[in-house]
This record gives structure tokens, C-alpha cells and sequence, in this order.
């Protein structure tokens, strides 16, 4: 049954998360409310994680969350359940698209995928530098804040756009300052 389960799940999240990886999070969220398969720190950790190895982040989280539910069977079943959809679409797509690429309606809804993704995105970065910066569990004013997350957070912003170095170069320096730091 959790493999029924684990696969309708994974397969609504690819089948209504336009956009890419970052999209599948506020669908990821959605499904930490409702199960205890995942939290909210674990899927931060886990973007962590995606960031840094080969693979979309929804991908990832689907085959990470399948695992810890049902093993390597979980994994499969959840991983296939998120890309069925777009293998589905992309077949029906391909075959529909050809006929009508240059009609006003299909470029119409083209143009409002776009922002609709960009929406999902937007949120779901939000979300991100929420869990990461926010201290929900403080007990004075000044620890609302993780400052030395904060602080981590705007040099690397500013070395990011100041040297425009491979993505590689921060997501290493950032786990070795985070190391260091004790974060």
C-alpha cells in the first residue's frame, strides 16, 4: 500500500510541478504537512544535498523520500511516479505540438506557463531562505535570526555576484565554512 501511496503522490507532484526541480518544493512541503515522510528541515537539507550531486532536487527528494519509507522499492516507485507524468506530457506534447506551434492559443498558454512557473519558483526560494535564516524554535528577541547563517548567506550573495566563479566553488566553501562555523 505505501508504495501505491508513495507513487500517486510523487505523480501528482510531476504532474502539476511546472518549472523544473525547484518547482516540486512547495508540493514537497505540502507533502511533509500531510505525512511523516519528510519535514521541513529535511527537504532543506536535502536541497543542500541536490545542489551539490548530479540530478534535479525533485528527483532526488523523490528517490531520498521513497528510500526512507520503503527501501529501494520505495525509491523506485517514488522517482517513476514523479517522472511519469512529464514523459507522458512530453510524448503527448510532441506529437500535438508539431501541428500547432505557430497557433495564438498554444503560445498563449505557453506565455502564462511562464510566470506561473516563475511563481512556484519564487515561493518555493522563499521558503527556503525562511527555513534556512528563521529560528521558529527562539527563546530571546536576538535568536529569532540565525545570524551566523545570515551572515554565510550575504557573503556569499555578494562573492556570487562580484566574481561570477563556478557554482562548484560556493557550495564547497559554503559546506567548509559551515563546517567551521559549527552551523
Amino acid at each position: 500500500m505505501i508504495l501505491l501511496l508513495l507513487f500517486a503522490e510523487f505523480f501528482k507532484i510531476g504532474l502539476f510541478s511546472i518549472g523544473g526541480g525547484l518547482a516540486t518544493l512547495p508540493f514537497l512541503y505540502q507533502l511533509a504537512d500531510k505525512y511523516d515522510w519528510l519535514t521541513p528541515e529535511i527537504i532543506v537539507d536535502m536541497i543542500a544535498v541536490s545542489e551539490a550531486t548530479p540530478g534535479a532536487i525533485g528527483v532526488n527528494m523523490a528517490t531520498y523520500t521513497g528510500y526512507q519509507c520503503a527501501g529501494i522499492p520505495g525509491a523506485v516507485i517514488a522517482t517513476l511516479g514523479l517522472i511519469c507524468p512529464s514523459i507522458i506530457i512530453i510524448l503527448i506534447v510532441a506529437r500535438i505540438l508539431q501541428a500547432f506551434k505557430e497557433n495564438r492559443i498554444v503560445k498563449s498558454v505557453f506565455s502564462g506557463l511562464r510566470p506561473a512557473a516563475t511563481g512556484l519558483i519564487a515561493a518555493a526560494g522563499f521558503g527556503v531562505i525562511t527555513l534556512s535564516l528563521y529560528n521558529p524554535s527562539f527563546s530571546e528577541w536576538y535568536e529569532i535570526i540565525r545570524w551566523k547563517e545570515c551572515l554565510l548567506f550575504a557573503v556569499l550573495f555578494f562573492l556570487i555576484y562580484k566574481f561570477k566563479k563556478h557554482p562548484i566553488v560556493y557550495i564547497v566553501a559554503a559546506g567548509v565554512a559551515g563546517g567551521l562555523a559549527g552551523l
